[in-house]
């Protein structure tokens, strides 16, 4: 708080119902459409769980108060992507310094907060799903799917906080540090987002995947749903 009287402590998270298409910059890809769909559809009587995003300023925060960038360019400089014992070797580290780097006092407080205000929203026996959103993500030009941590099944404040840092470190797995190499992509200039929502519990029913198109021929005017029990790997 300044002598002003106003905070301006930035903003690190934002819930789903503020968030749409316009914000990737911010949350990245997958957080901004779960933002649309829950701003969309849930006026609609569409049961769609709630949550927030930890925003990819939150990352960049972090990462210049612990001195990482220097570090990080050091590491990934010159890098071949052929050698794959180098990749390894040299996305490890990079993954260490994320991992390393404390987060920032209000980051913490603020993702406890929000966390508290989901269990008020849905009971303290609430579980989350942890799931990365990078700045880069979803593009028409390039997805990186699956390439990011998720955890599921995340319970308590502490959890998610561990969570949130393993998504961070994340940034710099051997196969998103390949594919933006592939796709010429800087590595220092994506940021990484991370979303909090409540876990649907899909062992009692079954999860899917939809899409607004035939997968195999790109024919527009169809919905695509394969489904499968459990938390749906085999689906996706």
């Amino acid at each position: 708080m300044r002598e002003d009287g106003v905070n301006h402590t930035p903003k690190y998270v934002r819930w789903f119902q503020d968030l749409g298409i316009e914000d990737v910059a911010d949350v990245g890809g997958k957080n901004a459409s779960l933002g649309e769909l829950y701003r969309e559809l849930t006026p609609l009587g569409v049961r769609t769980p709630n949550g927030f995003a930890v925003t990819a300023a939150a990352y960049r925060d972090t990462l210049t108060a612990a001195g990482a960038w220097e570090r990080l360019g050091e590491v990934l400089d010159g890098l071949d992507k052929s050698d794959v014992a180098n990749l390894a070797s040299r996305g490890r580290r990079a993954r260490e310094i994320v991992y390393e780097a404390p987060l920032l006092e209000p980051v913490r407080d603020q993702i406890v907060a929000a966390y508290a205000r989901l269990e008020a929203e849905y009971g303290a026996d609430l579980s989350v799903a942890i799931r990365s959103s990078a700045t880069a993500e979803d593009l028409p030009t390039a997805s990186f799917a699956g390439q990011h941590e998720t955890f599921l099944n995340i319970h308590g404040a502490e959890r998610v906080l561990e969570a949130c840092r393993r998504c961070f470190a994340s940034l710099f797995t051997d196969r998103a540090i390949s594919y933006r190499i592939d796709k010429g992509f800087d590595h220092l200039s994506i940021g990484l987002s991370v979303g909090v929502m409540k876990m649907v519990r899909s062992d009692l029913a079954s999860s899917g995947v939809m899409f607004t198109l035939d997968t195999e021929s790109g024919f527009r005017d169809v919905v695509f749903i394969t489904g499968a029990y459990g938390l749906g790997e085999n689906v996706v």
